[in-house]
């Protein structure tokens, strides 16, 4: 028998121990390593800590896989609270649904907020329903004036350019036939079509930034893209445009700070910008609702909270890292 000289026994250590590490970086973490180190991020990663108190959850396409209140009992599943912009996902699948997934010209326009309508202005509307009006209308809300103006304004230079505004939405609700409806008959109309197993209001008739939900109620909604019963699951990324102006000349407005490119699908946001970005889906609202769907459209997840406007960003911050510590296993 040949006897091996001790160099080709090193060989074949360090191919062993190669194939061992790789073998090793290729298995997946368990649910359970995800579960903890998204907890452990939860509590004590210093973007999370900064938005404290807060409820966050993170699941798959049948059930929630874990779900937690940080910093107390202020807020958990079935607070019911204004969503801001993470309205638009829900009215972007209410459209792509409508339509069987077969999209205009002029709705991709509208959905990826390129249309040109960009005079919309939120508080505007929101008075109109403050002053004891129940019955104030989608277009009502339209037309109403602002100090600039009125928000039903179209800016042709816009046309073809990203500039983030509600104005989009609201013109295709009207040309879809919702002008007339008011807070609740647009909320049925809507439910009608995304189905009753999870419900939402209307502060006041603004597609893009209207509704109050809980998140208990947005999972469910998340679970039915994940899960193919809406046909949002194979609309999600299409149609994106970039958005930051600094680097991109066809944007013309975002909320999303100077340093972070992201692109913008169909009512909703891809996070792919080159250093932070890990390409998933996401609806970040201005009171600090946040809502994601990774790129593998595998698990959702979920920060909520009620915060003063202005704080989406401080949401994002915190659900990605705990996204990233549930993808990868390990706490961030």
């Amino acid at each position: 028998m040949r006897t091996l000289h001790s160099p080709c026994l090193h060989i074949i250590a360090i191919f062993l121990l190669s194939a061992n590490l790789s073998l090793a970086s290729s298995v997946s973490p368990s649910t359970e390593q995800r579960a903890k180190a998204a907890a452990a991020t939860a509590l004590h990663n210093r973007a999370c800590t900064k938005i404290s108190p807060f409820y966050w959850e993170i699941g798959d396409k049948e059930k929630p896989l874990i779900s937690a209140s940080v910093g107390g009992n202020t807020y958990d599943a079935n607070t019911n609270m204004m969503i801001a912009s993470a309205s638009k996902w829900i009215w972007s699948s209410y459209v792509v649904q409508l339509k069987h997934g077969n999209l205009s010209d002029a709705d991709i326009a509208s959905l990826n907020m390129t249309s040109g309508y960009t005079s919309f202005r939120y508080p505007r509307c929101a008075r109109l329903g403050n002053d004891g009006k129940s019955d104030v209308s989608v277009k009502q809300c339209f037309d109403a004036k602002n100090l600039l103006g009125s928000n039903s304004e179209i800016d042709a230079e816009a046309v073809g350019h990203f500039y983030y505004n509600g104005g989009h939405f609201q013109k295709q609700a009207i040309d879809l036939g919702l002008g007339k409806f008011n807070s609740i008959s647009l909320q049925q109309a809507m439910q009608s079509v995304l189905g009753n197993d999870f419900s939402f209001g209307f502060d006041s008739p603004q597609l893009a930034g209207g509704v109050t939900t809980s998140a208990a109620n947005y999972a469910v909604f998340l679970r039915k893209i994940l899960n193919s019963q809406l046909l949002m699951h194979d609309a999600l990324g299409t149609h994106a445009v970039c958005t930051n102006p600094k680097s991109c000349p066809s944007a013309m407005s975002t909320p999303m700070p100077s340093d972070e490119s992201w692109h913008y699908s169909l009512g909703h946001w891809v996070e792919d910008d080159p250093k932070t970005g890990d390409s998933s889906f996401s609806s970040p609202g201005a009171f600090g609702f946040y809502a994601w769907i990774d790129h593998s459209k595998t698990y959702y997840g979920i920060v909520a909270r009620k915060a003063p406007a202005g704080s989406a960003i401080d949401s994002v911050k915190c659900g990605r890292e705990i996204r990233k510590a549930w993808m990868s296993g390990n706490p961030q």
